[in-house]
């Protein structure tokens, strides 16, 4: 009761405007906050020289700079270590600049070109076979030569090898499975780095030759595509081997050769190296391997001079010539190319010759040799034309890039006069630029429709045309034509897949350019040609990327929902797990998109039941991440619903909304939020006067969250949600109801555990309690007693709760919280309370500083003080005195924040509680010294002079 009795009396007012800072006009002159900084780096260089002190010379640079990189010099850490671990990194100075310039070299084709190794994934993954496939393999031995042996005899035995490659060394393995021979050919790939790092070079030129045989080999055909790829790379690893090869052996005094260099300065044993491997080349009998070989070291030609490769380039055309299967032939144009963009992207005259040389013999694909040869295979003409596709595709990729129209014309107008021309089209109207086919899209309709529908699909020559529009616009008045004549032939497609394939190219077209009936049009087709024999379970991907397409265009969604055909479009998607996500996509759409809160009662209905579909999906098995994300969508759904001025529709819309979403927890939480929300937007409205009916209405709000806050599984949740609640309620004068908040709370807060879930891991709850506790002793002040409860029920109650509470045996917070306490009750002793609740009279105006009232507070400080002192007292042990020393300190702010000093046994508890803070040496010096400063100079300010006393008997003790 010492505490309490003398209290110190406060004036808010005035301490609020003695603490408030001075303020003082500023110039900033050119300063502002958001403003980049500049920063000037200063350079320190260091020159010793030989009977010299050391000179510094510092250049400043301003520039725009990260601090942080200056700091480090350039250097980063990380990188140093990896450098260090890594030793193609950690290799001569020679390979970094090998690096560049092979970087350089790539970079001579833009970002803008599309690279092979994007395609790669896809022919492998397009182009498979269940057939057995066969697989020669070499015999990899070598024979030993004696080390006194001539050259000649080398030279001799290496010539020997290769033949003996050529003659039969080698075994055939039969009867292999796709996978298998997938890795027979990685084996060889790995075979020849390891025969290239153990200086076996023949070795390693045998592998390579024996690899590029095999793309002769056209006896399962519809692999043939993959195999093309897995032995390429095969080519390109050795041909990158070669050329590394040479170019280290033009290293002179660990000097490497400048990035743009010319064949002068290269050594005459660089040179001789590379003309060796030439000849060895030269020497190959068969033409495929000889072709692929050469093609894949055409780069080593910058060695020998300036104009190799480009007189190479022909004569490796010429040699195509040879070849006499067509798919053969084709891919190895698409090498030829391949190789010509990475080493010479400047000799397009090479490429374009290339291609033309291919339209003169496209008239083999439908001659009787390959008739004769599918016939045998039992592959169908359409299967067989798709097989080119990605050569093709690739040859008009690299000639159409940076190329002018004129020449896009040309190639268009040589293909227009080929018969069966739909896959040269097809091709076509995938390499060349969009802008390019989009203008023209009515002469490309001609050209399709003029195509032998016996080979190459038509449809697929509409989704090719299709793509290209989705990137490109053509012209206005050419649009609906276009769409009309792609979708006669869409709609006519029997095939389900080949009709969604197509559909969904042309969806886009149709979102991007026509209104909302075009795109019901469109929908209504897609639904009548999969719904049939439940087409659509087999389209899953095509019918989400339409919904996508969709809503990417029409994002208004009272526009979308107007749309007949999208919901029952949604009805398609009977599979749980994609129905959730197209779910999910249209609720980020509408999230994303939705600009003003909404009460369309079509877009309300269908979203609910969007939203009903995603909830419902929740069961015993869904991960925590997914039912947070489910929820923050509904969320977000929730929040963007307003009927304005109609508070009562929009309470019963949240009473619809608990009943469909019972199961995901943060949406009953957002629920609770907005109607307490709802509650006090009330209030503004009437300005604090609440009528009849919004007084009994405010009442509905707050029942709706008394009812709904127990099915929380959160017991930290529910608790904030009753003060939060509680504090509404007091708002909005409904008092009984926040007195059955709180007590809801106080009730509850026996039950929190020891420990709880934080993000997965399991925490001690302690710092959540301390800090709920002080919001509701925050609270507490401004509650009105119950007239019928006795004084200061709710406290008393607390207190109880907290004695009663289990709490650590090593834990102080207990007496923290007491702390707290006498923090309230200091509080509760003024004339007039620190803040109010608007019209709502607290019990300093229902006591006026009464002294029954007074006396029931000085009998609870009487407690708390003796259970805070109790406890110091139980912290005498030696592991517990730093402990103490804390408490002390905290109980000895609050008597000097809170107390009247001018008491002398008030005065006298305050220096006790000092010298036992510092007794036994756990004080922070630096914290003593600050508290000791405050003190002397809160004794300069009026009425404080008692504190000159006080700092004289506040001795500082050193640790020793």
């Amino acid at each position: 009761s010492l505490f309490l009795r003398h209290a110190r009396s406060r004036n808010y007012v005035s301490e609020s405007e003695m603490c408030r800072l001075e303020s003082v006009p500023l110039d900033f002159g050119d300063y502002h906050p958001l403003k980049p900084i500049t920063v000037t780096e200063s350079k320190t260089k260091k020159m010793t020289r030989k009977g010299s002190t050391s000179s510094t010379s510092s250049s400043s640079s301003s520039s725009l700079m990260d601090p942080l990189s200056s700091v480090l010099d350039g250097t980063d850490p990380l990188s140093l270590f990896a450098a260090a671990a890594d030793p193609v990194t950690a290799a001569p100075p020679t390979d970094g600049a090998r690096r560049k310039r092979d970087k350089d070299e790539s970079s001579a084709v833009g970002s803008d070109f599309e690279p092979w190794s994007s395609k790669r994934g896809e022919i492998l993954a397009r182009y498979t076979t269940t057939e057995k496939l066969s697989i020669v393999s070499g015999g990899c031995h070598r024979k030993g030569t004696t080390t006194g042996s001539a050259v000649s005899e080398k030279v001799r035995t290496r010539l020997e090898e290769l033949d003996d490659l050529e003659e039969g060394s080698q075994k055939e393995l039969l009867n292999l499975t796709q996978q298998d021979y997938m890795n027979r050919i990685e084996e060889l790939n790995q075979s020849l780095k390891d025969a290239w790092s153990s200086d076996q070079k023949v070795k390693a030129l045998k592998i390579v030759i024996q690899c590029s045989k095999l793309l002769s080999d056209t006896t399962v055909i519809q692999f043939y595509p993959s195999k093309f790829v897995l032995i390429t790379d095969i080519l390109d690893t050795f041909g990158k081997l070669v050329y590394e090869r040479i170019l280290s052996m033009c290293v002179d005094n660990r000097v490497s050769l400048p990035d743009n260099f010319s064949p002068e300065s290269v050594n005459d044993t660089a040179k001789e190296t590379c003309l060796n491997w030439f000849f060895k080349i030269a020497s190959i009998r068969e033409l495929i391997p000889r072709f692929y070989v050469e093609a894949a070291i055409l780069k080593c030609n910058k060695f020998l001079s300036k104009t190799g490769i480009s007189e190479c380039l022909p004569r490796l055309t010429s040699m195509i010539r040879g070849i006499g299967d067509p798919l053969v032939a084709v891919y190895a144009r698409a090498y030829l190319c391949r190789v010509g963009m990475e080493v010479a992207p400047q000799l397009k005259e090479s490429l374009n010759k290339n291609f033309f040389d291919f339209l003169l013999t496209f008239k083999q694909i439908h001659g009787d040799t390959v008739q004769n040869q599918l016939v045998v295979q039992c592959v169908e003409i359409p299967l067989y034309l798709t097989l080119y596709s990605p050569a093709i595709d690739w040859i008009l990729q690299c000639i159409a890039y940076h190329a002018p129209d004129v020449l896009l014309t040309e190639m268009m107008e040589r293909c227009k006069k080929l018969g069966n021309n739909a896959l040269l089209l097809n091709s076509v109207m995938s390499a060349f630029r969009a802008e390019f086919i989009a203008a023209r899209s009515m002469d490309f309709i001609g050209m399709i429709k003029e195509c032998d529908e016996s080979g190459f699909p038509k449809h697929l020559l509409f989704r090719s045309l299709g793509l290209n529009l989705a990137l490109a616009d053509p012209p206005e008045n050419d649009r609906l034509q276009i769409l009309n004549e792609a979708w006669k032939v869409i709609t006519k497609l029997k095939n389900p897949q080949d009709y969604i394939n197509c559909a969904e190219v042309w969806v886009e077209y149709t979102c991007r350019h026509f209104t909302k009936r075009e795109v019901n049009t469109v929908l209504a087709d897609v639904i009548k040609h999969m719904t049939p024999d439940r087409a659509f379970e087999d389209a899953y991907p095509q019918l989400q990327s339409i919904i996508q397409k969709v809503i990417t265009y029409i994002y208004d969604f009272a526009l979308l929902f107007s749309v007949e055909k999208f919901l029952p479009f949604l009805d398609m998607f009977q599979k749980e797990s994609v129905r959730v996500e197209v779910c999910k996509c249209i609720m980020e759409s509408f999230i994303k998109h939705q600009q003003e809160s909404t009460k369309d009662p079509v877009i309300l209905n269908a979203l609910l039941h969007i939203c009903k579909t995603m909830h419902d999906s929740v069961n015993a098995l869904t991960l925590e991440d997914e039912k947070r994300m489910l929820a923050a969508l509904i969320n977000g759904f929730i929040k963007m619903v307003s009927f304005g001025r109609d508070f009562e529709q929009q309470l019963s819309f949240y009473v619809e909304a608990r009943s469909m979403f019972c199961n995901l927890e943060p949406v009953l939480v957002q629920l609770i939020h907005s109607v307490n929300q709802l509650a006090m937007e009330t209030r503004r409205v009437m300005k604090g006067n609440h009528s009849r009916k919004t007084a009994a209405f405010v009442r509905a709000c707050v029942a709706f969250c008394f009812i709904t806050i127990p099915s929380l599984s959160s017991i930290f949740t529910r608790l904030n949600l009753y003060l939060h609640s509680g504090q509404v309620a007091l708002a909005n004068q409904c008092l009984s109801q926040a007195d059955a908040f709180f007590k809801a709370a106080v009730s509850l807060v026996p039950e929190v555990p020891k420990m709880i879930s934080v993000d997965g891991k399991m925490r001690p709850s302690d710092a959540f309690l301390l800090e709920f506790l002080c919001n509701f002793f925050s609270t507490l002040l401004v509650v009105p007693d119950h007239p019928e409860q006795g004084v200061l029920f709710l406290v008393r109650g607390l207190l109880n709760v907290i004695q009663d509470y289990t709490w650590e045996d090593n834990s102080d917070d207990k007496v923290r919280i007491y702390t707290h306490v006498l923090h309230l009750l200091s509080a509760m002793t003024q004339e007039a309370f620190i803040y109010h609740v608007d019209k709502v009279d607290s019990n300093d105006t229902l006591y006026g500083g009464d002294s029954k009232f007074l006396a029931e507070i000085n009998k609870l400080s009487e407690t708390v003080v003796s259970q805070i002192l109790d406890h110091l007292k139980t912290l005498g042990k030696e592991e517990t005195l730093k402990r103490q020393s804390q408490l002390a300190l905290n109980f000895f702010n609050t008597i000097l924040a809170h107390g009247d000093l001018r008491n002398n046994r008030l005065n006298q508890l305050s220096v006790n509680l000092w010298n036992l803070a510092q007794k036994h040496g756990f004080a922070d010096t630096k914290t003593m010294v600050k508290t000791l400063e405050y003190i002397k100079r809160r004794s300069k300010q009026p009425e404080m002079s008692h504190f000159t006393e006080l700092a004289l008997r506040l001795p500082l003790q050193s640790r020793t």
